[in-house]
């Protein structure tokens, strides 16, 4: 990797600190600390999900509308900046605590600033990648700055509980400010110099905005089945993969009676199969035998492993559920990798901040509703049967048939045939 790729890996590390501050800090003292409901904590965390679909438009003006002759610099640092400015002010707020409806407006506020600007970092960073890279080293790049983003949660989250050890305001404001401003900076040194002022960025941008946002989300989102299938897939691929996120401690619990430090070192196990299966990915599996191969490998693996989980459910057996969440992390983790890869591989020099924005929110879109449906399907089938196995199980399969779905579909995409893929080859030829 040239030094230019690397540096770029500085901006999911900043991604993934503010990320450990907002869902592994801020929640806790909200809730635990500052006794807010459960219901408004959930809701605000929930805001940059509920925003995810502006991830199109804003990926829309990346590709048309330059700022200063740069088409993703400027937005990314925005991007950052808006977020990191959210979560100071979500935090000033708490700490000086007004009460009563100017907290709650205050705070629904500063957490739609860090959901847009979020939303709009990571959307069009994954476009400038989309825009340096080109073929397998596309896919790679983007599963590798996946891990980063995933590191600098850890350290993120290992740093902040360091500052925070005797917790006071008083040190929630500095912390903050000290993730915040590392952000930043870590923002700056990833996207700044990254872009020239090419002739074909200059005939990119002036081919995207030729058509208006309403012109190109019809021809080239609604109206092409090949992103209509694949959005498809992506949301079936993460419902399948993450309904059980909340609901595999539980089971370990209840149906298998682990204890709470039993369960609780789950978390490890599934995080440590992801970032194995994703650093081999990036490293050489992808290029290997390609993202679709990988994909369906993936989905496949996961498949059996609820399967497994059913089956150790049955026979009362926790250590081979401890084995079947580290596998399940696996195939989890080269799922994601193959679904990276066709994300790239769907990309062009035209519409690559749309067709992310779109990718983007068919992961958050399938990330909220595997959390919500998880845990309703569990409380309703309980309460109709009484039945606490058959009810976790009852997900278990659920999820298993949406992950068969998005293993047949992948058999069904043909990314050289999509509107955006036959546009860049014929407007952007010599």
């Amino acid at each position: 990797m040239s030094l230019a790729a690397i540096r770029l890996a500085a901006f999911p590390l900043g991604y993934g600190i503010t990320g450990a501050l907002a869902g592994g800090t801020l929640n806790r003292i909200m809730v635990a600390e500052m006794g807010l409901p459960l219901t408004l904590v959930g809701f605000l965390f929930a805001l940059p999900l509920l925003e995810a679909p502006l991830r199109v438009w804003l990926g829309y003006r990346s590709d048309g509308y330059p700022i200063l002759g740069r088409r993703r610099e400027p937005y990314i640092v925005a991007g950052s900046l808006l977020a990191g400015l959210g979560l100071l002010a979500a935090v000033l707020l708490m700490t000086s605590d007004p009460g009563g409806v100017a907290l709650t407006a205050g705070l629904v506020l500063t957490f739609v600033v860090y959901g847009f600007g979020r939303n709009l970092g990571h959307n069009v960073f994954q476009a400038l990648v989309a825009d340096r890279f080109a073929g397998d080293a596309r896919s790679r790049a983007l599963t590798l700055y996946e891990v980063a983003t995933m590191l600098g949660l850890v350290a993120g989250a290992g740093g902040l509980g360091t500052l925070l050890r005797d917790y006071t305001p008083a040190k929630l404001v500095a912390a903050t400010a000290i993730a915040v401003t590392a952000a930043c900076v870590l923002t700056l040194a990833a996207a700044l110099g990254q872009e020239r002022r090419t002739e074909g960025a200059l005939r990119a941008a002036a081919l995207s905005r030729g058509k208006s946002f309403v012109e190109a989300l019809r021809e080239f989102l609604l109206g092409d089945a090949q992103v209509r299938r694949f959005f498809v897939l992506i949301v079936c691929t993460f419902i399948g993969t993450l309904a059980q996120d909340v609901l595999l401690e539980p089971y370990g619990a209840l149906v298998l009676g682990m204890t709470v430090s039993e369960t609780t070192r789950l978390t490890a196990w599934w995080g440590g199969g992801v970032l194995l299966s994703m650093l081999l990915s990036g490293g050489f599996l992808l290029r290997i035998v390609g993202h679709l191969v990988l994909l369906r490998i993936g989905l496949v693996a996961t498949i059996a492993v609820f399967a497994g989980v059913i089956g150790a459910g049955l026979s009362g057996s926790p250590g081979t559920f401890r084995v079947l969440v580290a596998v399940m992390g696996l195939g989890t983790g080269l799922a994601g990798a193959g679904l990276l890869g066709g994300i790239a591989t769907f990309a062009t020099s035209v519409r690559a901040g749309l067709l992310m924005g779109v990718w983007g929110m068919a992961s958050l879109l399938g990330k909220a509703t595997g959390s919500i449906m998880g845990g309703a399907v569990v409380d309703a089938v309980r309460v109709a049967t009484g039945e606490i196995f058959i009810a976790y199980a009852t997900v278990f399969a659920g999820e298993a048939v949406l992950l068969a779905v998005a293993f047949v579909l992948t058999f069904r995409l043909r990314v050289e045939v999509s509107r955006a893929s036959r546009e860049a080859q014929v407007q952007l030829r010599p």
